[in-house]
């Protein structure tokens, strides 16, 4: 039996154009192309997709999916692999949602009290976070990662704490402004924005484009829309949203 390249890309989520490219990368061909020059696609290319697709979710560039699949001897081992590669990463982020729960409640309390926030150990503000992952989620952007690579290099743990705690409260203080339902053009989300915008810029000129593609990346990029999502649903497509409008408006 097989399924038309509609119909997969209806089982899926997948769209029948990524399908068609992951054909002309050479990493998914079809079973067959039938006469109306349609591919259509058995078993063994749903489980192929399959794999692809928790590689992709784990954030594995296509290039290093290739290399996996090629590599790979016996299905069964693989997908034992992958299984155990997301329960990893399904832990990973089970910590990542405490610790930005921790994190809301410190700052609601702070705000409750009007007192600074506190944090009794600071440490916990980063369980669940790799350093390492967020380096690899910056490849769709060399210069800015090298110029990243080249400040953290010289900055103390301390100096990393800081800024990793800064970029989380960034993204529960946008989270607010979502929850409190100001659409992504208004002016506290704009200003939000634009501390953000500014904040990159210290590291490197960034280019109308280059901010919408980092928008784009928030949804995109599993690492980012995972750390967005853990803190609230949407927050990830919201963000994207925000940035579009601030390139369109303040940039372009």
């Amino acid at each position: 039996m097989d399924w038309p390249i509609a119909e997969v890309a209806r089982m899926s989520g997948v769209t029948a154009r990524t399908l068609r490219h992951y054909d002309e990368v050479g990493l998914l061909p079809p079973a067959r192309i039938g006469a109306n020059g349609h591919r259509y696609y058995a078993e063994h290319q749903l489980l192929r997709l399959q794999q692809i697709l928790v590689l992709r979710a784990l954030g594995v560039g296509l290039p290093e999916v290739g290399r996996i699949l090629a590599e790979q001897v016996d299905e069964v081992e693989a997908l034992r692999g992958h299984h155990l590669r997301l329960l990893a990463e399904r832990d990973r982020l089970d910590a990542l949602a405490g610790t930005v729960s921790r994190t809301i409640a410190e700052l609601e309390q702070s705000r409750k009290d009007g007192n600074p926030v506190t944090i009794n150990r600071p440490e916990n503000l980063f369980e669940g976070i790799q350093p390492s992952q967020y380096q690899e989620s910056l490849r769709d952007f060399p210069g800015h990662a090298e110029e990243v690579a080249r400040r953290v290099a010289v900055m103390t743990p301390q100096d990393i704490e800081a800024g990793q705690r800064e970029r989380t409260t960034q993204m529960i203080l946008l989270a607010d402004l979502m929850a409190a339902g100001h659409p992504a053009d208004a002016a506290p989300v704009q200003a939000q924005i634009d501390a953000q915008y500014q904040a990159m810029t210290e590291l490197r000129p960034v280019s109308a484009e280059e901010y919408r593609a980092v928008g784009r990346s928030c949804v995109d990029n599993s690492v980012w829309r995972s750390a967005y999502e853990a803190i609230a649903p949407g927050l990830a497509a919201y963000q994207r949203d925000a940035i579009e409008v601030y390139a369109t408006t303040r940039l372009s």
